[in-house]
């Protein structure tokens, strides 16, 4: 693992922050194509992803810092510069992006959900090259390994994340990421096949709460919260859940939508 990609001085470039940005730039070229096929504009694209990037970071630090609070942690620990410099919770950033996204195409008066299921089927790939910040920086850790695909930490600055040193861990980091690029081809190959627009966005949510639900039982670091005494009920499980039912109220929101303008 490496944390810290290289120093100059005491000025610190994560690997961790880069993976992000390069995920992102990487999701952002797969969309602008996909945008071409759909009969969107490129720069439309660009526009919604940078308000996009902007709300993904904002929720990710938001549902860090509730989950934080939510434990009982202390305000100089919630706001310290190492919490502050995590990457956060992915799933708040999705959930606000999401937010953010229906308020911009509106203003650019695009199509809703045709445009959703462009941006949306992208978004895997990004996922996906992120997770390998994960590993780099050793958060998001799994749980003891007997297989022979364990990872072991032995970079001592991971252990701010409250990551085990020098044991064999569940490499969940890859299995998310693995997960993100079976949805991510899912996404792709369904496009030619969808009955209606707002589908592949439907799938999206849904497909990565089921994948989430079954990953998060090799998740390792406990710490992120337990919600309602329920022992199995993770932050991660919840907005799973939530993801599901995103999706589910996509997909019939979409088939009414669909229906009225047939009739």
């Amino acid at each position: 693992m490496y944390p810290i990609l290289f120093r100059i001085g005491s000025f610190e470039i994560g690997t961790y922050g880069l993976l992000l940005a390069f995920g992102f730039l990487a999701a952002l070229w797969l969309a602008k194509r996909l945008a071409r096929k759909d009969g969107i504009a490129p720069d439309a694209v660009v526009d919604i992803s940078i308000t996009l990037l902007v709300a993904g970071i904002l929720g990710s630090k938001a549902l860090m810092i509730v989950v934080d609070l939510f434990r009982g942690e202390s305000l100089s620990r919630v706001f310290s510069l190492d919490t502050l410099r995590a990457g956060g919770a992915v799933h708040g950033g999705i959930l606000l992006a999401a937010t953010a996204f229906f308020w911009r195409v509106r203003s650019l008066k695009l199509p809703l959900r045709k445009t959703l299921d462009t941006l949306v089927a992208a978004v895997p790939l990004g996922q996906a090259i992120g997770r390998l910040g994960c590993i780099a920086a050793g958060c998001c850790f799994g749980t003891w390994c007997e297989m022979p695909w364990a990872i072991v930490f032995h970079n001592h600055e991971a252990e701010r994340f409250g990551t085990p040193i020098d044991l064999p861990l569940h490499p969940v980091q890859l299995y998310f990421g693995i997960s993100n690029l079976v949805i991510l081809a899912i996404l792709l190959r369904f496009r030619q096949y969808k009955k209606f627009s707002g589908q592949i966005a439907a799938m999206y949510f849904i497909l990565e709460g089921v994948f989430r639900i079954v990953l998060e039982t090799w998740r390792g670091d406990i710490d992120r919260g337990v919600w309602l005494d329920i022992s199995w009920l993770s932050t991660g499980r919840l907005t799973a859940l939530i993801f599901i039912l995103i999706g589910c109220g996509i997909w019939a929101w979409s088939i009414k939508v669909a229906e009225i303008k047939k009739a």
